[in-house]
């Protein structure tokens, strides 16, 4: 197994390499700096204890599953937390397959299941993490089994910020939703990012001189509509700046899906079919609806001056803005979620 596998089966043949270490259980959507402070203990207790550390998480998230028809809005795609789950220090993601018959499960029966599945020597998780049918599980359960077992349990208080308030998922949610750039990087420690194929759009934007990127966003996305600089990442892995719409684009349709449109600047090229990382940096306001394409396009050309005047204060501070640093033990390394969204 590379560092890099997400294993998504129940099989426990093809788990042997992860079993007999220390897991670090729970959801972790957004992997937010309270997600980062318990993985920071499994790796702590690792080391300690002279193991490895996975993460086991649920694929897909189980909102999906139990709430179908209110359309979560899921912050990180399972590749993405697995891309924090490495630079946090794991040696790998246990994806654990969630569907109806999973959420029917008893607490005994989840944890015969993972038990069975990674014969953990350790296991930390979050006071609030709660399993099995009708959430009827939860840590006391855990650390319960765990003794009996012989395997320690080590429950993590939540993280709280300077104001005393826990840091959580749904408050990324809201922030978001509101448009709260600022207040979302604070609490997820890096600055929110989507990723997905760019597609073929109206081609308006060519037309008035402003190029986009088009991309869907998931369907159950919250995030406020409206205007961003942003930072965008293409499908060979350049950074750019550029400034984001996202919303129904009222002054041209009135029924429009919600697309993310991206204006890159001082790029050329076919981005078609490439899929593209945007990295929100600041909301720059709302979406309107204007009386004309000349007042959209006035409107435009001011929306790229404000982009272009945030993205160069935000790259004067991104070397302490939002900064939540990971010292990685025996090998010396560190990891620092920055205001950026980027990694060093």
């Amino acid at each position: 197994m590379t560092n890099r596998e997400i294993v998504a089966e129940r099989r426990v043949s093809s788990l042997n390499r992860l079993t007999g270490n220390v897991i670090a259980l729970g959801n972790f959507d957004g992997v937010h700096r309270g997600h980062q402070a318990l993985l920071q203990a499994a790796h702590d207790l690792a080391i300690d204890m002279r193991l490895q550390y996975y993460v086991a998480c649920f694929s897909p998230h189980p909102k999906h599953i139990l709430q179908p028809s209110e359309g979560f809005f899921e912050l990180s795609s399972l590749p993405q937390k697995e891309e924090h789950f490495q630079q946090l220090g794991a040696a790998g993601t246990l994806a654990l397959p969630f569907d109806a018959a999973v959420s029917r499960m008893s607490p005994r029966e989840f944890c015969d299941w993972l038990w069975e599945t990674t014969k953990p020597r350790a296991i930390t998780v979050g006071c609030d993490f709660h399993f099995g049918n009708r959430r009827a599980g939860g840590p006391a359960y855990l650390r319960d089994y765990g003794q009996r077992a012989g395997t320690l349990v080590k429950l993590i208080d939540p993280s709280r910020d300077r104001e005393g308030e826990a840091f959580t998922s749904e408050q990324a949610r809201t922030a978001l939703s509101l448009g709260d750039i600022d207040r979302a990087s604070d609490l997820l420690g890096y600055r929110y990012r989507v990723e997905a194929k760019v597609i073929h759009g109206a081609k308006l934007g060519r037309t008035l001189g402003f190029p986009t990127a088009n991309m869907e966003l998931a369907r159950g996305s919250k995030l406020c509509a409206g205007i961003y600089a942003v930072k965008f990442k293409d499908g060979a892995g350049r950074e750019h700046d550029g400034v984001a719409s996202f919303g129904r684009r009222p002054t041209v349709t009135a029924d429009g899906l919600s697309l993310l449109e991206t204006y890159v600047f001082s790029y050329s090229g076919d981005l078609y079919g490439q899929t593209c990382t945007v990295t929100f940096v600041k909301y720059l306001r709302p979406e309107l609806k204007f009386d004309g394409l000349p007042a959209l396009v006035a409107q435009m050309k001011r929306d790229e001056a404000d982009a272009r005047v945030a993205l160069a204060k935000a790259s004067l501070n991104v070397s302490g803005e939002h900064c939540v640093a990971h010292p990685l033990g025996a090998s010396g390394a560190g990891i620092s979620y920055l205001s950026s969204g980027e990694t060093r």
